[in-house]
C-alpha cells in the first residue's frame, strides 16, 4: 500500500507540474482489459515488467464489478499510478447501466487514493457538482472518443477547450482516422495544445499519434500488453512502444523518417531502421505509414524534421510524380522507393531497389564474384532474365539486369504494361503474358518475381507455377513475408538455386539509411533484425 501511495504521489505530482505549463515527459500507460480483480492485479505486474509508468484500470471490463468490494484491492494494491475509467457503451466502453452508480463509483476510486479519474465530456458537468468531495491528489482527465472521424483543427481545439473548460486537468481526445492525414491534424493539435493533452487518432491510418506522442507533446500513450488485449485499434504494444519505437527516447526534436505504402503492416523497416538508428544513437524514430493518397501525403507533412520516407507498393510511381527533384537513376527506372527531404525543404527522390536486387542475384549466381558496375564482368551479363511483374520494383530490377548486360523478358498479367517497360529499356526487353510464362512458353536463365504475390496472408499463391521452373538457373523472390515463399520453395525442388528477399530488402534499406542519415548503415544489424523477426 505504501508503494501505491509513493507511485500515486509521484505521478500526481508529474501531473501538477505539468497543468502549470512545466515541461514534463510522456508516460506509456497500458490499459487492464482483464475481466476480474485478480486477472486485473496480474495484468498490472505485467505492466510493470514490460515499462509501463501508469496503468488504467478498465472497471467496464469487470464481471461483477462491486465497487466498495473490488475497488479498495484495485487501488491499494495496483504497483502503479493509475487512471480509473468505467467507459459507458454510449462512448464506446461496456458499461451498459444507469449514470449514478458509475459517477459514484468513480468519487469512491479518487477518495481511495487513485491517482486519475477519466470523466467523459458529456457528463463532466454532474461529475463535477460534487467535486469538493474529491482529493486534489487525484488529477481528473474528461475526455472525449469519436469513433467515425476526425474533426477539423479548428473543431478540434474547440473541443480541447471545452475538456478544460469543464474542470480538467488533463484534457484527452481520441478520434477515427480515415485518412493518415486525419492523425496529422491530431498530433497538429497536440504539438500547439497549451494544457496536458492526450491526444490519440484510432485506427491503423492514426498510429502516428501514439508512436510520436513524446515528440509532440502527448501526456501519455497507450501501449498494449499484447496484440490481442488492444483496447483501441492501432493500439501498438509496450514492448513495440519502448523497444522499437524508443518512446522514452525521444525528443521534440527527435527527426522523423516511415515507410509510406498500403498494406505496411507486414513491414519490417520500422524494425531494421529504428535498430540502426538506436545503435548509432541517433536523435531519430522510423514510423509506418498507411497511405491511401500519395500526393495528398507528402502535400500534409512538409515539416523540415520529416527527413525522409522509404516507399513500397503501390505508390513508387506516385513518388516520383511527388518528387520536387528525381535523381538520374531513379528518373530512367520511372519509380521513387526512396524521398529525401533536402535542406530548402524539397524532397528528391532516389531509386535503391535496382542495385540491391542486382547485387543480391549477382551473389547468387556467384558468390565469388563482387558486384560491379562494369557490365562485362557481371555474372548476369549474356543472361535472360525474366521479370514477374512490370511495378517500382519490376521497372527497378528490369533496368538493373540491362544495365548488366542481360536479355530482358518482363512478364506482366498486363501484357500492354509489361510492353511498355520493355519499351523503355536500353536496349529494349520482350514482353510476354503470365500465361505465356505458366505454359513454359518463355525460357530464361534467372526468374525474378517483384510483385506482391505470395506475400502474407496469401502464403499459398505464387506468380509461377511449379511446372514452369524447371531450366532457370536461379530464382528470385522479393517477397520476403515469409521468407522462403511457395515460388522459392517449388523452385529449389525444381533444382533452380534460390535467393531470398531479404537480400534485397535489407540491401535497399541500408542504401535508404545512408541517404537519410549521412550514416553508414550497420547491415550485419540489420540483417539480424530481419531474419529474427521472420523466425518469430
Amino acid at each position: 500500500m505504501e508503494a501505491q501511495a509513493a507511485a500515486s504521489s509521484a505521478a500526481a505530482a508529474a501531473a501538477g507540474s505539468a497543468a502549470d505549463g512545466q515541461a514534463a515527459r510522456t508516460h506509456l500507460c497500458t490499459s487492464l482489459v482483464a475481466t476480474t480483480v485478480d486477472g486485473m492485479l496480474a495484468e498490472a505486474q505485467e505492466a510493470v515488467a514490460n515499462g509501463a509508468d501508469i496503468v488504467e484500470l478498465r472497471l467496464d471490463y469487470l464481471e461483477g464489478f462491486d465497487p466498495e468490494r473490488d475497488l479498495p484491492r484495485l487501488v491499494q494494491q495496483c504497483p502503479l499510478p493509475a487512471i480509473a475509467t468505467y467507459r459507458p457503451v454510449w462512448e464506446g466502453g461496456k458499461y451498459d447501466g444507469p449514470e449514478a452508480p458509475r459517477l459514484a463509483a468513480l468519487r469512491l476510486a479518487a477518495t481511495l487514493g487513485v491517482a486519475y479519474v477519466d470523466i467523459e465530456l458529456k457528463v463532466a458537468t454532474v461529475f463535477f457538482a460534487a467535486k469538493s468531495e474529491l482529493p486534489a491528489s487525484t488529477k481528473i482527465i474528461v475526455s472525449s472518443h469519436d469513433y467515425e472521424q476526425t474533426a477539423s483543427e479548428e473543431e478540434l481545439r474547440a473541443l480541447v477547450e471545452r475538456c478544460y473548460g469543464a474542470g480538467a486537468d488533463i484534457v484527452k481526445f481520441a478520434t477515427m482516422a480515415n485518412d493518415i492525414t486525419d492523425a496529422w491534424r491530431v498530433l497538429s493539435v497536440l504539438r500547439a495544445c497549451p494544457v496536458p493533452c492526450i491526444a490519440l487518432a484510432m485506427g491503423e491510418r492514426g498510429q502516428i499519434s501514439r508512436l510520436l506522442a513524446p515528440k509532440y507533446g502527448g501526456f501519455l500513450t497507450f501501449g498494449a500488453l499484447s496484440p490481442e488485449r488492444a483496447s483501441a485499434p492501432g493500439q501498438p504494444t509496450l514492448q513495440q512502444l519502448s523497444g522499437m519505437y524508443g518512446l522514452k527516447r525521444q525528443q521534440r526534436d527527435t527527426a522523423v523518417m516511415g515507410i509510406v505504402g498500403n498494406p505496411v503492416s507486414h513491414s519490417r523497416s520500422p524494425a531494421i531502421h529504428n535498430a540502426a538508428l538506436q545503435q548509432l544513437g541517433l536523435n531519430a524514430v522510423y514510423v509506418p505509414l498507411l497511405v491511401d493518397d500519395m500526393a495528398r501525403f507528402l502535400a500534409t507533412f512538409t515539416d523540415a524534421d520529416w527527413i525522409g520516407f522509404s516507399v513500397t507498393i503501390p505508390h513508387k510511381q506516385a513518388a516520383l510524380e511527388g518528387a520536387q527533384e528525381v535523381d538520374p537513376v531513379a528518373a530512367q527506372i520511372g519509380a521513387v522507393n526512396t524521398l529525401v527531404r533536402e535542406e530548402d525543404g524539397r524532397l528528391k527522390g532516389y531509386n535503391t531497389d535496382w542495385s540491391a536486387a542486382i547485387a543480391a542475384i549477382e551473389r547468387g549466381l556467384d558468390p565469388a564474384t563482387p558486384s560491379s558496375t562494369d557490365a562485362s564482368s557481371s555474372p548476369l551479363a549474356g543472361k535472360t532474365v525474366v521479370v514477374v511483374g512490370a511495378g517500382g520494383a519490376g521497372r527497378a530490377l528490369a533496368f538493373g539486369a540491362a544495365v548488366k548486360g542481360a536479355k530482358v523478358v518482363i512478364a506482366n498479367r498486363s501484357v500492354q504494361k509489361a510492353a511498355d517497360l520493355a519499351a523503355q529499356l536500353d536496349p529494349p526487353a520482350s514482353a510476354c503474358s503470365l500465361e505465356d510464362l505458366a505454359s513454359g512458353a518463355v525460357r530464361g536463365d534467372v526468374l525474378a518475381n517483384t510483385t506482391s504475390v505470395g506475400m502474407h496472408p496469401q502464403e499459398d499463391e505464387t506468380p509461377v507455377p511449379a511446372a514452369a521452373l524447371p531450366g532457370f538457373q536461379l530464382v528470385f523472390d522479393a517477397v520476403y513475408t515469409p521468407l522462403h515463399t511457395r515460388l522459392l520453395k517449388e523452385a529449389a525442388t525444381a533444382g533452380c538455386a534460390v535467393v531470398t528477399g531479404e537480400t534485397m530488402f535489407v540491401g535497399q534499406a541500408a542504401d535508404q539509411f545512408k541517404l537519410f542519415t549521412g550514416k553508414d548503415a550497420p547491415v550485419d544489424l540489420m540483417r539480424t533484425v530481419v531474419l529474427d523477426s521472420l523466425a518469430k
